[in-house]
């Protein structure tokens, strides 16, 4: 195999999510990049990765969850049910003792220090404010219009370095543009098999949500990451869902 000088950005046009998850493992099992894994998860494992990918769903909400052919003995990498039960986690805070996060806690629930006069007399005190980042970007564009680039909810914070497991997906930036609500997402580190498909499936049904909030049309999605990749255990399933032969392959 020749080595690489410089990376190799791909960009997939898609009608729906389905449609952009069999491109994308189509494109993957040409192009990706194989490495091991030497910090993060399934550590000493390899991955088949994409240097850098652009993802753009022009009709998210068609087909949501992917469409395994019949007769094709892979499982559904997701379901409705799924993406419904994603969808909650999305929308609330609530988060267990044993996790460091949840998107729903950064995204509806992220406890911030706002320093408050709290006696009018000039006496400064930190005090906790809690913001939904969700209702508050509905706000925006309900009271200030459509014209602004500040209306992005952010997922990541700078502790999360520290963390041994931190948020794969970073922020979700939002424009109204044509009379319809888009998100445009980054993704640091991405399961294009187990994660892609609910991803995007519940992160579609909280557009849809928020775009009905607003009074607008339900828009596209712009995914972005450098990190979108297949662990080596579903190499063999994605050939068989593109019906790729080993020539056509990297793994």
């Amino acid at each position: 195999m020749i080595e690489k000088e410089f990376l190799e950005p791909v960009y997939i046009d898609a009608f729906d999510l389905d449609d952009a998850w069999f491109q994308c493992l189509s494109e993957i099992l040409e192009k990706g990049h194989v490495y091991t894994i030497d910090r993060g998860s399934y550590e000493g494992q390899k991955r088949l990765e994409f240097d850098f990918v652009v993802v753009r769903v022009r009709k998210p909400a068609h087909q949501i969850i992917p469409i395994i052919p019949e007769g094709m003995s892979i499982p559904a990498p997701t379901d409705m049910d799924y993406i419904q039960g994603y969808l909650n986690y999305l929308m609330t805070g609530v988060k267990t003792k044993t996790e460091d996060y949840t998107y729903g806690e950064r995204l509806v629930g992220p406890e911030v220090k706002t320093k408050q006069d709290t006696q009018g007399k000039g006496m400064i005190k930190e005090l906790p404010l809690r913001i939904n980042q969700i209702e508050e970007v509905i706000r925006i564009y309900k009271e200030k219009g459509f014209g602004t680039n500040q209306a992005v909810m952010e997922i990541g914070m700078p502790s999360d370095i520290k963390l041994a497991d931190p948020p794969c997906l970073r922020l979700i930036d939002t424009r109204v543009r044509y009379g319809k609500l888009h998100f445009i997402l980054y993704f640091r580190s991405w399961d294009l098999w187990g994660g892609f498909p609910s991803n995007l499936g519940g992160l579609q049904l909280v557009k849809q949500y928020m775009a009905e909030e607003i009074g607008v049309g339900d828009g596209e999605i712009v995914a972005v990451s450098k990190g979108l990749h297949l662990y080596d255990y579903s190499w063999d399933l994605a050939k068989i869902r593109t019906n790729k032969s080993l020539r056509q392959c990297r793994v």
